[in-house]
């Protein structure tokens, strides 16, 4: 018969399946510190041995870090999605840029449609909560929040489509943006006309999915980033403009 006997799980095994499950479903994020060893043993109800075992496992595999001094730390798994050498490819040609925010597109849209409709009733109270501070953000005209923010406004939608795959993937998208790697997303939100339209663009976003509607949500994504590309586009090219109106003005000077 296909029976084995039941043996009782040691706690330690059950604090790193629920740890993995924190880091598996975005809820604990890299870099994030964890609790002290004394404060976690208490709010898991286990003995700090128990404890320890289960953070050795989850270190040997990878998933935390422990950093003498500091604490116990999640992992910067993400960073693995992409390698050195391939970040600095992707930074050394401005046209990867444009398949980037194509990739983001078509991800993103299925994260919206999905969002609208799998998304729990607290999820969206999350999205429309960054929202709003994206709000407060336009009205202080601080561009490195409102980057932040616009940041955490996509990482919203994502997490409320409830896939971890595209949770990890897209979050580790994020970070090479956070990171400059493909363009300055600050320099976008120094242009008051570009600030105004974005926020246009991120509440339609919200009220879609505020209103439970997949294909708005989809279409809104789309046209939000259809609009970056195309500004990202505008400003490349004033870029390379002013760069050639500088070689004319310096040639005169000099004549």
């Amino acid at each position: 018969m296909p029976f084995q006997k039941i043996t009782p799980e040691k706690l330690s095994a059950a604090v790193v399946r629920q740890i993995e499950m924190l880091i598996l479903r975005g809820i604990l994020r890299p870099g994030e510190r964890l609790p002290s060893e004394r404060d976690l043993s208490e709010q898991l109800g286990v003995s700090r041995p128990s404890l320890r075992d289960a953070v050795a496992d989850l270190e040997a595999r990878g998933l935390l870090v422990a950093k003498p001094g500091a604490g116990i730390f999640v992992a910067e798994v993400l960073g693995s999605a992409f390698s050195p050498a391939l970040v600095a490819l992707f930074a050394s040609h401005a046209e990867a840029v444009f398949d980037y925010l194509a990739f983001r597109r078509d991800m993103e849209a299925l994260a919206a449609e999905r969002a609208a409709t799998l998304g729990s009733d607290t999820d969206l109270k999350v999205v429309a909560s960054v929202f709003g501070k994206m709000e407060a953000a336009h009205q202080k005209r601080n561009s490195a929040e409102e980057a932040r923010l616009d940041a955490d406004f996509h990482m919203a939608i994502v997490e409320a489509s409830h896939n971890v795959v595209m949770l990890h993937m897209l979050r580790s998208m994020y970070d090479l943006l956070r990171q400059g790697v493909f363009y300055n997303r600050q320099v976008m939100f120094k242009q008051r006309t570009t600030r105004l339209a974005m926020l246009d663009q991120h509440r339609a976003i919200n009220d879609a999915l505020q209103a439970r509607d997949p294909v708005a949500a989809r279409a809104a994504v789309e046209a939000h980033l259809d609009f970056v590309a195309r500004a990202l586009e505008t400003q490349q090219k004033a870029e390379r403009n002013e760069a050639v109106a500088l070689q004319r003005f310096e040639h005169e000077q000099g004549r």
